[in-house]
């Protein structure tokens, strides 16, 4: 924290202040306007989104896998404890 401060001390000292602009939605001028095609729509095609799809289906299936062999592991863990106790 006290570094930011610091930071933005440094920053009006230097008159750096100018170039921190408000959290605004509105062009910093009223007559700037964004040109039109500065924001484009890019959709995904069928091939991407099944590949995207399929992609997560595989990487849930090895989490799936991995968390399987945990809980094997651990209820063979627990099985030789009590193997183990007995004795």
């Amino acid at each position: 924290m006290r570094k930011l401060t610091f930071a933005f001390a440094v920053l009006a000292s230097l008159g750096g202040a100018a170039l921190v602009q408000p959290a605004s939605a509105a062009p910093a001028m009223p007559g700037a306007v964004a040109a039109p095609d500065a924001v484009t729509q890019v959709r995904m095609t069928p091939m991407e989104r099944r590949m995207m799809h399929h992609r997560m289906e595989r990487r849930m299936m090895h989490h799936r896998m991995h968390r399987r062999m945990e809980r094997r592991m651990m209820h063979h863990r627990m099985h030789r404890m009590n193997r183990m106790h007995r004795m």
